[in-house]
């Protein structure tokens, strides 16, 4: 767990900025690639990348300080914009760099509902699953100490370790990482079936929503907001309701696609 790569002067080189670009560019190389294989907006997906993820960055950011952590953040102003601190939430990125897709789309002329389905869906979670490991090189979005010898051991470095010291803690940013993957795989055969459009989008808002939700009752990096509950969990449940219920109702009167498109043989005339 190395939170410094090396340093240029003065100057250190962080793991978690250096992952979470990556996470970034490899989704934007994942949409690229399906764009590219159903035949349609390909040209559109790197400057969607560059966008969506600027975007995602701001809303991860601006979420977790009015949502998670506004009573430290409230008299510590100037230290809003210092992400790699941590304090990234994931559901504030996907909100933010949704709504600028939707912009970009409708901008450009793209069908909105088809492009997250084809392309949005399984890139985005495919990032996330990435960005968990600049988590875990950070020492952030960790768990609550498990109460046995199992569990990740932060550095004395790190945020958790400030908070817990030696305890072994649940690797809940790693299991994420990983269920983040499975949801990916779901996602693309989902893709392959007599689908509406719209539905493998939705998919994967309640898909990972139902992960957050459990997960969170593992996380301890910061406490519960109302009923019991943190506040990703209240967040979780709505996308949960809200989300299945559209995914029956576009399942019932959506437009139903029954596999992608694809590039189709150009016949050359005379020359």
């Amino acid at each position: 767990m190395h939170q410094y790569l090396f340093f240029i002067g003065d100057f250190p080189i962080r793991s978690y900025g250096l992952v979470l670009s990556l996470a970034i560019i490899l989704a934007t190389a994942t949409a690229y690639f399906l764009a590219k294989q159903d035949g349609r907006w390909h040209q559109h997906v790197p400057d969607m990348g560059i966008y969506c993820g600027l975007a995602g960055i701001i809303g991860a950011r601006l979420w977790d300080v009015f949502f998670f952590d506004w009573d430290y953040y409230q008299h510590h102003l100037l230290e809003i914009p210092f992400v790699w601190q941590g304090g990234m939430a994931i559901q504030g990125g996907v909100v933010l760099g949704t709504l600028v897709g939707y912009w970009y789309t409708k901008k450009h002329h793209i069908d909105t509902w088809a492009f997250a389905d084809i392309v949005a869906a399984p890139a985005v979670i495919m990032g996330q699953a990435i960005g968990r490991i600049a988590n875990l090189l950070n020492g952030d979005a960790f768990g609550r100490p498990t109460g046995s010898n199992f569990g990740i051991v932060y550095p004395d470095t790190t945020l958790a370790h400030q908070v817990y010291g030696n305890q072994p803690l649940w690797p809940a940013e790693v299991w994420e990482g990983q269920i983040d993957i499975i949801i990916f795989v779901l996602l693309l055969i989902l893709r392959t079936t007599n689908h509406a459009k719209g539905q493998v989008f939705i998919a994967y808002a309640v898909l990972y929503s139902i992960a957050r939700f459990f997960l969170e009752f593992l996380r301890g990096d910061y406490g519960t907001l109302a009923l019991g509950l943190k506040s990703a969990q209240l967040t979780s449940l709505a996308v949960i309701i809200i989300g299945t219920a559209l995914f029956i109702l576009v399942g019932l009167k959506g437009q139903k696609i029954s596999e992608p498109a694809t590039n189709q043989p150009v016949k050359k005339g005379k020359r």
